[in-house]
């Protein structure tokens, strides 16, 4: 599943696009199969120190908010896999654009890069 997600990322990459990719220090991420993903699309690779939880609070403060924003307290019978892609698009896309943030002076990160001169 890890492989076949970061492949699909990839494939949406614009042309010259190089992100970094960061990880914890699973087994899975230290597998040649995926650093060798990582390398074919030009991916900087970064992992989390080891036994160094604060390397990873920021991703686990985005899972948790996911978690209790979309997925907790749903009723999911009848969601088709193509639905619950769309949806979770959505969010995702309202994650990024729309949500104040105190980190942001309680602004939209696309209030956010309209301030810095650049497009959301």
């Amino acid at each position: 599943l890890a492989n076949s997600t970061l492949e699909d990322a990839c494939a949406l990459l614009a042309p010259g696009e190089r992100p970094v990719i960061h990880s914890d220090r699973g087994g899975h991420y230290r597998w040649p199969g995926w650093i060798s993903i990582c390398e074919g699309h030009g991916l900087a690779r970064s992992m989390s120190a080891k036994g160094c939880s604060p390397d990873n609070a920021a991703m686990e403060g985005f899972f948790g908010l996911l978690k209790r924003e979309f997925w907790h307290g749903r009723d999911w019978s009848g969601w088709t896999p193509a639905r619950f892609i769309e949806e979770l698009g959505g969010w995702i896309g309202r994650y990024n654009t729309e949500r104040r943030s105190d980190a942001l002076g309680g602004r939209t990160p696309a209030e956010f890069r309209a301030a810095l001169g650049r497009a959301a």
